[in-house]
């Protein structure tokens, strides 16, 4: 089941829950695109096309200039829209670890697994630069001298990790399943 309980006007939480043999406990983080800043690319691509079209009518020209400015408005849009983060999840799946997936608007999605036995501990943690201060959710995990970010790219407001970090505490700290030790 799905459910909203957060939003803001650059964000949007959401999380899923499912119970079963398997539960799954899923938080994602949606990014809310402005209107305008899509249109604002599609329109310099127009421009620049149209741009194209009067430098090959003035000089006669048509095929090296207009072919160059149809790829570069094709790659200036196929770039915008590749780098461009749709949503972020954490997925805990509390008998074997943590998933963490991008989805991107190119619909390729990265995902990345980190067995529990390896996860530590996962942290809320305050990031400061000189000209900004987030947060962000990082997962301690044992073997890896960097922490790892559970959302990368985004950077919500910590009203909305709160949510899924105390998850996470729950599901992969108080109710870690004991693995019996090898005999050695």
């Amino acid at each position: 089941m799905t459910k909203i309980q957060l939003a803001n006007l650059q964000y949007l939480y959401k999380r899923d829950d499912w119970e079963g043999p398997h539960p799954l406990d899923t938080h994602h983080i949606v990014i809310q695109w402005n209107s305008a800043r899509i249109f604002l690319v599609h329109l310099f691509a127009l421009l620049l096309f149209i741009n194209a079209i009067y430098l090959c009518l003035l000089n006669g020209t048509l095929g090296t200039i207009f072919l160059l400015s149809m790829l570069s408005s094709a790659c200036l849009v196929k770039s915008y829209y590749g780098t461009l983060i749709e949503k972020e999840s954490v997925v805990i799946i509390p008998s074997l670890g943590v998933q963490l997936k991008a989805h991107y608007w190119s619909g390729r999605v990265v995902r990345s697994f980190i067995p529990i036995d390896k996860i530590l501990k996962p942290v809320l943690n305050e990031n400061v630069t000189p000209f900004t201060c987030y947060w962000s959710l990082v997962l301690l995990v044992c073997g890896k001298k960097e922490l790892i970010l559970a959302f990368k790219v985004v950077k919500p407001p910590v009203k909305l990790l709160v949510p899924s970090g105390r998850h996470c505490v729950v599901l992969l700290i108080v109710e870690k399943p004991q693995i019996p030790a090898e005999d050695k």
